[in-house]
């Protein structure tokens, strides 16, 4: 059986890439508001780090030594960003656009028939293949987010995105340990409505705590995109008020969401 999550990377992707293709190379360069990344340096993180999911897969001897590598690099001066552009071979605008996406369109279909439960090695612990791809789902989806914000252009999210919602949960106490908090011993309620108004519920026997909304917004949430201030989330209790303000549905050190109005789409801030 196909897995299901490589086409909603490879879906993702292509939404992503439908959006550039026709952009000249001189909006690559341009500063996003996520800690001033250029598009191109978006598009390198996503490539280099999709062609490392690919080695996890299909090479780990191969992604070992990537890893190996890629911290020596790190060590030894260079910014990750830096260093993302050289394994990317230096290229940009269309010509680093055009190489992401055969690349992505490889992955996914590596990826499609796979063993969803066969683990593989990543940065942090090893995780499932379905995780493994759910993640550059989750990647792509809001690493983009700053793409479609600087572009002025509104995404129209598919519910595909429950991907990313689930990441969210499931991440909800990783979000407490990697800041060294107590994790809370119930997960607040969560009631989303999908993009095609579909009503998603998880938890419905708390009923102190609850977040209420659009699943694109908690999404924002979750991966940092937006600041829960910036959203229409109805958020009730100690707990689900203090999960919003720390959510953190990646790996890595405790990260902080930006501050309230620093992220938006460009034309839209006082929309």
């Amino acid at each position: 059986m196909a897995l299901e999550q490589s086409i909603d990377f490879k879906n993702e992707s292509s939404l992503l890439y439908d959006l550039l293709k026709s952009k000249n190379d001189d909006i690559f360069n341009s500063k996003t508001q996520f800690k001033s990344w250029t598009i191109n340096d978006v598009l390198y993180h996503l490539h280099v780090w999709n062609n490392a999911a690919f080695l996890s897969l299909t090479n780990e001897k191969k992604f070992s030594k990537f890893m190996k590598d890629f911290f020596t690099a790190i060590k030894s001066g260079h910014s990750a960003r830096s260093h993302e552009k050289e394994l990317s071979n230096n290229i940009s605008g269309q010509n680093l656009l055009m190489e992401w996406k055969k690349d992505y369109e490889k992955i996914s279909e590596e990826f499609l028939n796979a063993d969803p439960k066969k683990r593989v090695k990543w940065a942090g612990p090893d995780m499932s293949v379905r995780s493994s791809i759910t993640a550059r789902h989750m990647e792509t989806w809001s690493h983009g987010q700053e793409i479609y914000d600087q572009l002025g252009v509104i995404r129209n999210d598919s519910d595909h995105i429950k991907n990313i919602v689930i990441i969210g949960i499931n991440t909800f106490g990783w979000t407490f340990m990697n800041r060294s908090l107590e994790v809370p011993n119930e997960q607040p309620k969560l009631i989303l409505e999908s993009p095609s108004n579909k009503t998603w519920e998880w938890n419905s026997n708390n009923k102190k705590d609850s977040i209420i909304g659009k699943a694109s917004e908690f999404c924002q949430v979750v991966t940092q995109v937006r600041n829960i201030k910036d959203t229409n989330l109805i958020v009730n209790g100690d707990i689900a008020k203090k999960w919003m303000s720390i959510a953190q549905c990646f790996a890595g050190p405790p990260e902080d969401p930006p501050k309230k109005g620093s992220r938006f789409t460009k034309g839209e801030k006082n929309g």
